[in-house]
């Protein structure tokens, strides 16, 4: 078979921007292949991807609710998906084995270096919102980019302090569980917050969170992105900080999912990102 085919596979999955995404890298580098939606309900994961494998597919990004799926099915796992416990990218080896990884955390790094500089968090402390999937990713990701300490703000001290001990021995930055009512304490000299919960997504209600206790110099980072200037940004804006979305983390974990499907590297420019928030901006 010449042409190359992958594919994103959630449930639902209409909404994945990451066709849009892939196909315009294959017009981009004219390559000839194909990346299609598949709608793919928890049961029949296991069996979909032993289809799609057969019938000739490079692999698949693996979005919600998957992710722990294709963790438990893969047969060799890189550093990124044991850390995080999941894997959002299975590309299909000539042999039948599943090879299982994990490109979010590379993303959210990759994106913040770009945005605000290298270097921009070396030695110095972050504050990370959430105890989730996304937080595991940012957890790796901020350690990645050298932060001294990351301080881990949840509603939830149990799963907050659970995260602390799961990636304790993982990272090299100092973890710390905050209370919500702490908030204030954590930010005081915090160079970055970064939101890894779905607050202030379409359809879900904004953080609850005032920005007076942050360093005017403090960058904020959301890592939603559709609106892509969430509730949060707006008001970090007007106050003065930097700002960064969530495409470009989006965007950037697509880069090394692409190179595993059709064989290049490809870049994230200003017309691919222009292209993605287009789509976004009509729904």
């Amino acid at each position: 078979m010449s042409m190359k085919l992958a594919a994103v596979v959630g449930w639902p999955v209409g909404h994945s921007l990451s066709p849009r995404l892939h196909n315009y890298w294959l017009r981009e580098y004219g390559i000839d292949g194909a990346y299609v939606p598949l709608a793919v309900q928890r049961q029949d994961f296991a069996r979909v991807l032993d289809a799609i494998r057969r019938a000739g597919f490079a692999g698949v990004n693996v979005t919600i609710p998957h992710k722990e799926a294709a963790f438990a099915l893969a047969h060799t796992l890189d550093d990124a998906a044991e850390a995080a416990g999941a894997v959002n990218l299975l590309v299909f080896g000539a042999d039948g084995r599943l090879h299982g990884r994990n490109t979010d955390a590379a993303g959210l790094a990759a994106h913040l270096s770009a945005t605000l500089g290298d270097g921009f968090l070396r030695g110095k402390s972050a504050v990370l919102i959430g105890t989730g999937g996304a937080a595991r990713a940012g957890i790796l990701a901020l350690s990645e980019l050298g932060a001294r300490e990351i301080r881990i703000l949840g509603r939830s001290e149990v799963r907050a302090k659970g995260l602390v001990q799961a990636f304790a021995a993982k990272v090299s930055a100092q973890l710390s569980a905050v209370l919500w009512s702490d908030w204030a304490k954590a930010a005081a000299d915090a160079a970055l917050l970064v939101n890894a919960t779905s607050a202030g997504m379409a359809g879900q209600p904004a953080l609850d969170l005032a920005l007076d206790p942050l360093p005017e110099t403090a960058a904020v980072c959301d890592i939603v992105y559709n609106p892509l200037e969430t509730p949060l940004l707006k008001e970090a804006s007007t106050r003065g900080h930097k700002v960064v979305d969530g495409l470009g983390m989006l965007l950037h974990q697509a880069v090394p999912a692409f190179a595993a499907f059709y064989g290049v590297t490809p870049k994230v420019t200003p017309g691919l990102r222009a292209e993605l928030a287009k789509a976004l901006d009509h729904g």
